[in-house]
């Protein structure tokens, strides 16, 4: 892209025509006193340049590139470039069977718990994308599925993969945010949560939720914590003994007390989640609140091109100055 140095010197350029009229004027032929006779004839001789002829025209010419290279043209782009002080984010998710649970819609059809979660996470990855996130699975042990990341394609991936029955079953929430910790504590980033969703209750595992939530405290990880599923009852897929699949109601028990004291502890928040809506808005929700600072720098890369102009100047100077010893010996 061409652009100049000083653009405002090329309002010169509409006095440039004002310049030819003045000179395209001719006044009263100067009277001249010669002290002999050969020089009146040497000068009578020769042809008298018109104002606004040729040699009128390059030095208008002459006067235009002069003009140009003044304004400083010059061949280039202007470039943002945007820092940001990323936020490393583990997502911490429940995979244990009861997570088949249909008491979730998406696309307005009955779905289960963690594919509704699949899809509202994978949202949530793709306003983060100047964070590093992670993914961790668990059920009855937690399970690194993908480390703390900037490529997000391998992220959702990864994502994608999750299916209830990968791991043991069960539901160790102290063990998942204990490696959680294990994982983060490692991170040099400014700020460092985990967003961890479950459906149930810590039953497996060595480590108690609040002892793992004590270590990150100390560590100054924030965890948010959610639990996902409606109240009172679900309808939960079984396959009986025949091979069929049928639907059976399951009570649905959140330890949320303890989701709620995890989350307090390390200054997060707990939320609910009993329908895909309101888990879309618990997403959304700590999107807004965990901001990534973005700095904005601009940067100009410029080729300078007046030496072109200037250049051609001087050339039709010359040729002006050739001219005028030719006409005028």
């Amino acid at each position: 892209m061409i652009g100049f140095a000083h653009p405002q010197l090329l309002w010169l350029l509409a006095l440039l025509p004002l310049v030819a009229l003045l000179r395209g004027r001719s006044g009263p032929a100067p009277a001249l006193l010669f002290s002999t006779t050969s020089v009146v004839r040497a000068i009578a001789g020769a042809r008298r340049a018109r104002p606004g002829g040729p040699l009128g025209l390059l030095r208008i010419l002459t006067l235009a590139l002069l003009i140009l290279a003044l304004a400083g043209p010059r061949l280039g782009n202007t470039t943002t470039e945007i820092k940001a002080s990323g936020i490393d984010i583990l997502l911490a998710v429940d995979v244990s069977g009861s997570m088949e649970a249909l008491d979730f819609t998406l696309d307005g059809q009955p779905a289960s718990r963690l594919d509704v979660v699949k899809s509202v996470v994978s949202k949530f990855i793709k306003q983060r994308p100047n964070d590093r996130i992670g993914l961790l699975a668990f059920a009855g042990r937690p399970y690194m599925v993908c480390p703390l990341t900037l490529d997000h394609d391998w992220l959702q991936q990864r994502l994608d993969s999750l299916k209830t029955g990968m791991i043991e079953d069960g539901t160790a929430i102290g063990s998942a945010i204990a490696a959680g910790v294990n994982r983060l504590r490692k991170s040099k980033a400014k700020s460092r949560i985990m967003i961890l969703l479950t459906d149930g209750m810590n039953n497996a595992g060595k480590v108690a939720p609040v002892t793992a939530a004590e270590a990150a405290e100390t560590l100054g990880i924030k965890i948010y914590t959610i639990g996902a599923g409606t109240r009172g009852e679900a309808p939960m897929p079984v396959t009986d003994q025949f091979g069929r699949r049928r639907l059976v109601r399951m009570q649905v028990d959140i330890d949320e007390k303890t989701l709620s004291r995890v989350a307090e502890m390390t200054g997060g928040r707990y939320f609910r989640a009993t329908d895909t809506s309101s888990l879309e808005k618990i997403y959304a929700e700590i999107n807004k609140m965990e901001t990534t600072t973005r700095i904005r720098k601009h940067f100009s890369h410029y080729r300078e091109l007046f030496a072109w102009p200037l250049l051609a100047a001087l050339l039709l100077l010359g040729l002006e100055l050739a001219v005028s010893r030719r006409r005028l010996p």
